[in-house]
């Protein structure tokens, strides 16, 4: 640990706790989608009275920003989310579900520490540059709607992105590592039907059914299954079938689907075969059809140079230090736990630690909460989930690491991850992930080297492929 890494740290846990009110303070607001307002507004005004300034509406979302500090030196960026989701109201430290607001949202991601940490990165980076008088542009990338609308790719699209020489994240999970794997890329977009109503019993041949176009464009898309690459993922919704009365033809039917598979092209290729099933589905039904894009993102591009700079500052950190008062808070949830969810954390658990014994591998599955950093694992193989993120790693050289927030093998987007979300736990998880990043921000403004090398991988791993943002040009976030 180098004297001004330690310097960072200082920085970092003299405002620790006024990180952590702030952090509470997001996931008490619990916003979704675009409509953060209060979310961005606290982070905004802390990062204001720290000295960035703001920038505030960008592509089309009142509550996407820029904080600046610095006007020369390489150009850092840190991504920030604060985005809940639907339906996940939950009252904290509860064991049981209780929500707070009956259909409200929660944080059930835990993007409340998520932007709060990379805040707590930029502020303790800020203080230090201030002090050293060493030169560098930092950014701080207030970015709405990950969880679904993709705000990162509209920024991308218009370019919000450029000039940025490297970018910092991070995401809470269950355990501690580098997240060193790509992602699938993803295409979110509505397919409406309209057709014509009439009495189903009386006059059923005046009647053109949107609901049969929905039922035959999911047959066609699940014959379509068999011929797509095994990687790719296909999933629909019904946002409307055209009303509840069976008597009445349905006159108007809806389907959201999401499309992903590890490249965009890969993506591209299958949604155009989708939406031909679709015009087919309305051919057959004597209806017509309508697509409506909701969002997309790009796979996450990998970049092993600032991933292993990250994680020698992770290891040079050492685990987190979590106390016997945050084990047995912990031992409240996972005690209650099935086999299912606790057979599939042990599986990950030994494919994070292959080569150890299996009393060893046992040992690790057990903790309530592990603190035990996963090894360095660097895969072009896309991890079955997407993120905006994404959009933002075909811009510039990324790194990305995940900190134990919740208690072992915790289920993602659940009620108990907003449980905990003002625990002990996620709170020493936000200030470890805070001091990494401003930790590898450091080595970027220090190290040209490093820098140029991450440059030089990233050029090679997109291969000349350019970024393009599969979101229309007319398609505004909404």
């Amino acid at each position: 640990m180098t004297a001004d890494k330690q310097k960072i740290l200082d920085f970092i846990d003299k405002k620790a706790q006024a990180f952590l009110d702030l952090s509470d303070k997001i996931w008490e607001c619990a916003e979704v989608r675009f409509t953060l307002g209060k979310s961005a507004d606290l982070l905004c005004d802390f990062l204001n009275k720290e000295g960035f300034t703001i920038e505030r509406g960008l592509s089309g979302m009142k509550d996407a920003f820029i904080a600046t500090y610095g006007n020369t030196g390489p150009v850092i960026g840190i991504l920030g989310e604060y985005d809940a989701l639907p339906t996940l109201s939950q009252e904290a430290d509860a064991d049981e579900k209780k929500p707070l607001v009956e259909g409200g949202h929660g944080h059930g991601c835990a993007h409340q520490a998520l932007g709060v940490a990379a805040l707590a990165a930029a502020v303790g980076f800020k203080d230090y540059l201030e002090q050293s008088g060493e030169k560098a542009v930092l950014k701080y990338y207030g970015c709405p709607g990950e969880e679904s609308g993709s705000g990162k790719a509209y920024m991308a699209r218009d370019g919000v992105f450029a000039g940025v020489d490297a970018f910092i994240t991070w995401h809470p999970m269950a355990e501690t590592r580098i997240w060193g794997e790509s992602s699938l890329a993803n295409y979110q977009v509505w397919f409406h039907f309209k057709g014509r109503s009439a009495h189903a019993a009386a006059a059923p041949h005046h009647g053109r059914s949107a609901l049969d176009a929905c039922e035959l464009m999911n047959v066609g898309v699940n014959y379509l299954r068999e011929h797509i690459i095994p990687e790719a993922r296909v999933h629909y919704a019904y946002t409307d079938v055209g009303g509840g009365a069976p008597n009445v033809v349905q006159a108007s039917a809806s389907l959201l689907y999401f499309v992903r598979a590890p490249k965009s092209s890969q993506v591209k290729e299958i949604f155009e075969r989708i939406v031909d099933i679709a015009k087919g589905a309305a051919l057959m039904t004597g209806t017509t059809m309508e697509v409506e894009w909701d969002s997309a993102c790009a796979e996450y591009i990998v970049n092993e140079t600032l991933s292993e700079a990250t994680y020698k500052n992770m290891l040079d950190l050492g685990p987190v230090s979590f106390g016997p008062e945050d084990i047995e808070y912990a031992k409240r949830f996972t005690s209650k736990y099935d086999d299912t969810i606790k057979s599939l954390w042990r599986a990950k658990i030994a494919r994070a630690f292959k080569g150890k014994k299996q009393e060893e591998i046992d040992k690790l599955a057990a903790k309530p909460v592990l603190e035990d950093i996963f090894p360095l694992i660097i895969s072009d193989t896309a991890l079955p989930g997407s993120t905006d993120v994404g959009d933002a790693s075909w811009q510039a050289p990324t790194a990305q690491l995940v900190v134990t927030c919740y208690p072992a093998g915790t289920p993602g987007h659940s009620w108990q991850i907003v449980a905990v979300g003002k625990s002990g736990i996620m709170h020493k998880a936000l200030v470890y992930a805070g001091k990494a990043m401003a930790m590898t921000a450091l080595d970027i403004v220090q190290n040209p080297e490093l820098l140029k090398k991450a440059k030089a991988e990233f050029s090679e791993r997109l291969g000349g492929e350019a970024y393009q943002c599969a979101i229309p040009r007319d398609v505004m976030p909404k």
